[in-house]
């Protein structure tokens, strides 16, 4: 079990939480920074196909350890200078919903791949047993 805490006394985050306190008994699942690429390895042209893939891609994972986006403790999201964060948001919306786990967000000057626009990393949680 997973408790996300944002106390009175530091300024109240926006679509994410200050703190997360992962209980025992509970292993913690890393996935891989996870980029826009299809199934089928071709790269979407836009921010938005790109954002909503990576999104995609990292529920597939999480549901291969019979996880959901519930289950996240912690995103860090890497994208492009230049590009519209609001978009990346609005994907991250349609996964997560109303769950806010703790992230953190960077503009880079660019990825491996300089087709690529965002990339993201993320920890969850998964109860033992």
């Amino acid at each position: 079990m997973t408790t996300f805490v944002s106390p009175p006394d530091v300024h109240t985050p926006v679509g994410y939480s200050h703190t997360a306190v992962v209980s025992a008994g509970t292993d913690l699942v890393f996935l891989a920074g996870q980029v826009g690429i299809r199934p089928d390895g071709t790269t979407p042209a836009t921010l938005t196909e790109q954002a909503e893939q990576m999104f995609n891609n990292i529920a597939a994972l999480l549901k291969a350890h019979g996880l959901d986006e519930s289950a996240i403790v912690k995103l860090t999201l890497f994208v492009v200078a230049g590009q519209d964060i609001r978009t990346v948001r609005s994907a991250r919306v349609k996964l997560l919903g109303s769950h806010k786990p703790t992230s953190t967000a960077v503009f880079v000057s660019q990825l491996v791949d300089p087709a690529l626009l965002v990339e993201c990393e993320v920890i969850a949680a998964k109860q033992v047993g």
